[in-house]
């Protein structure tokens, strides 16, 4: 089978990004970017399963976004470095809803440590949630897809996976994303008969996992952004609506930087 392809490719451009009637899992959704993307979806018309493993208040934070953009909004606990669980989970959300057309796989964590001092635990527990987590979400996504004939997965990487940041030292958080956008490309090509997959890679972003970071760092980095300041998650929204609608049928196995000029120099 050919790539997914719609019915009417000259339909009016507005409605190419209507998610109306689709069913989307976001994993890491009640948070940071992984918020931003899961209202956006919500604001396009999807019907949003966002997914947590440890934030107490996700059921409140999924009704206040189902009252506040008027669709069905519903948290999930699963851990996504466990493969059975995160399987199971989506596969009782596309059961639940009557399918799964969008998984963004976005959960993740950070840590610096010079590269010799990592423990094997520091080094184990980075990859178990940024690379096997998203993978394991990505296989089970892919087989609902499979099944179904056709689904959207989106991986949440980072500007790190194609730079060396500075002066923070992470190289396993690097080396995971770098792996996370190489598996993209990998899927892309290996399910494009029932799935297109893409990457979002966003630079320097203000949430809470930069808000911890001693000043310096920061003034280092605005030294280095062209745009001179950190991107709001809200900024993100679009190109997770764009990567998850009829506008981008013909895009798959692509990276999609957004870094406010700081990948340029």
């Amino acid at each position: 089978m050919p790539l997914y392809k719609p019915s009417n490719t000259n339909a009016h451009v507005t409605t190419q990004f209507s998610l109306k009637g689709k069913v989307a899992a976001v994993t890491g959704g009640v948070r940071g970017i992984g918020l931003a993307a899961s209202r956006a979806l919500a604001e396009a018309g999807a019907t949003v399963a966002i997914l947590y493993s440890s934030t107490k208040d996700a059921p409140e934070i999924a009704q206040q976004l189902s009252q506040e953009t008027g669709v069905t909004v519903k948290a999930y606990k699963a851990s996504v470095e466990n493969r059975g669980e995160i399987s199971s989970v989506l596969d009782a959300i596309a059961s639940e809803f009557g399918s799964l057309d969008i998984v963004v796989a976005n959960a993740g964590i950070a840590s610096h440590y010079p590269a010799e001092e990592y423990t094997e635990e520091q080094w184990r527990r980075i990859m178990d949630v940024n690379l096997d987590g998203a993978f394991w979400t990505a296989q089970a996504a892919g087989n609902i897809f499979k099944k179904q004939g056709r689904g959207n997965l989106i991986f949440t990487a980072s500007v790190s996976a194609i730079l060396v940041n500075v002066p923070q030292k992470q190289a396993a958080y690097n080396a995971s994303k770098a792996a996370v956008v190489q598996l993209a490309r990998c899927l892309s090509v290996e399910w494009v008969e029932f799935a297109r997959v893409n990457c979002v890679s966003p630079g320097f972003i203000a949430t809470d996992m930069l808000s911890v970071h001693p000043q310096e760092w920061r003034d280092k980095w605005f030294g280095m952004i062209p745009a001179n300041r950190l991107c709001d998650p809200a900024e993100l929204k679009g190109a997770y609506v764009f990567l998850a609608s009829d506008a981008s049928t013909y895009m798959t196995g692509a990276n999609l930087v957004i870094d406010g000029g700081y990948t340029l120099p």
